[in-house]
């Protein structure tokens, strides 16, 4: 019984692994999010965000200019729950900080 479950195991790990290998890969993001902090500093502007990107520290708004979802979070390290803004959305963001990922 012990057998047949690790041949099981050993099954789904494979199948796992060649279903990674084959998954295409996330086109890269073209266009624009543009976060609004304050009315006395300028927008920043982040022309095609790859990766995981830090907010500004008093960010207020920030809009998905770009052609890719954007995930929105409370850290500066893009980990844990998100917010989705989706392409031509955009959304009041916490202050402090926090990050988004493209």
């Amino acid at each position: 019984m012990i057998v047949r479950a690790k041949a099981v195991l050993v099954a789904l790990v494979a199948a796992g692994a060649m279903l990674g290998l084959t998954a295409p890969a996330q086109a890269d993001t073209s266009g624009e999010v543009v976060v609004f902090s304050t009315e006395v500093q300028p927008l920043a502007v982040y022309h095609d965000p790859a990766g995981c990107q830090p907010l500004p520290a008093l960010a207020h708004v920030l809009s998905n200019l770009s052609d890719q979802p954007v995930r929105i979070y409370a850290n500066p390290f893009c980990l844990g729950p998100s917010l989705v803004v989706q392409p031509g959305y955009g959304t009041h963001v916490p202050g402090g900080a926090g990050s988004f990922s493209a």
